[in-house]
């Protein structure tokens, strides 16, 4: 009987303040989908970073078997890297550095290009095929001259990469796309919460004589207060939902579908890091509904 109660309750609640709630929807699903999209963005600058290394480092790429570049040759021998690292480590402008094997370089091409295009009798590049690596990282992303001077005409330098020229504008672009997308989401998280209150505070007033009689009949303040929360519960599950849906159709048609065929020699997010963003949203969704409604119902349940 009780729950036959909480239920109807919870029924005649949604559409007594149908507008409402779907305003709460909908207010709520715009700003889950736009934190989820700030978690997907700061996953791919992170991921693109990881690639290619941050805007405060450059690398020098060291000679190799059939070198395009004629000063290389023959492969980089061991002299000649510690040579590069003494002189590595001896400029003031570097904060750090480390070497990046043939095999590491291979994996990464494996991962951008995807591996079947390295297995098999003729594969496209085998780890011989690729050069080893210094990541060079910079005290100061202004200071790099002296550094860049110092190695490039080093004996087993083949040639060195500024990786802001590539790497800047993109992760510009990502983090000025990624902390818009969280003001905005904070902006109508904002918003959403004031219309949860809003909302509380109507029906609290609609069934104001229901809650009084339940008052004198000795009902529990939770009791009471369980179909406020259950409204809460769906509301934010419905806009859940449809968050983690439409996060879903950006992944598979604008990044699988486009931007992967598009810009390829980017390495752009899948599954694990959606997982990431829906987790985001499936936990925030409920906070963002039920605090203001545990809040309140503690106020306008007091009759």
């Amino acid at each position: 009987m009780q729950l036959r109660y909480v239920f109807s309750e919870l029924g005649q609640g949604l559409r007594r303040n149908l507008s409402m709630h779907l305003a709460v929807i909908l207010t709520l699903f715009v700003s889950l989908t736009l934190v989820g999209l700030g978690v997907l963005l700061n996953q791919q600058a992170t991921k693109a970073a990881d690639q290619w290394g941050s805007e405060l480092q450059i690398t020098a790429f060291l000679c190799k078997a059939r070198d395009d570049n004629p000063a290389c040759t023959s492969e980089v021998t061991d002299a000649q890297k510690e040579r590069i690292t003494k002189v590595v480590e001896d400029n003031p402008e570097v904060a750090d550095y480390r070497f990046e094997s043939k095999d590491e370089a291979f994996a990464k091409i494996k991962d951008l290009l995807g591996a079947d295009k390295f297995e098999g009798p003729n594969p496209a590049a085998t780890a011989d095929d690729m050069p080893e690596s210094i990541w060079i990282t910079l005290k100061d992303p202004d200071e790099y001259a002296g550094i860049e001077s110092a190695i490039v005409g080093l004996d087993g330098v083949s040639n060195v990469r500024d990786q802001r020229q590539i790497v800047g504008p993109v992760l510009q672009g990502l983090r000025v796309m990624q902390w818009g997308a969280f003001w905005i989401a904070a902006f109508l998280v904002l918003a959403a919460l004031l219309l949860v209150a809003n909302t509380i505070r109507l029906a609290a007033f609609a069934r104001r004589r229901e809650i009084g009689i339940m008052r004198l009949v000795g009902a529990s303040t939770l009791y009471i207060a369980l179909p406020f929360i259950m409204e809460s519960l769906v509301t934010a599950a419905i806009a859940v939902g449809i968050s983690v849906g439409v996060l879903g159709g950006f992944m598979w048609f604008a990044v699988h579908g486009r931007l992967e065929d598009l810009v390829g020699f980017i390495p752009w997010i899948g599954v694990d890091e959606f997982t990431v963003a829906a987790v985001w949203v499936a936990v925030l969704g409920p906070v963002l509904t039920l605090l203001p409604t545990l809040v309140l119902t503690r106020k306008y349940l007091k009759v």
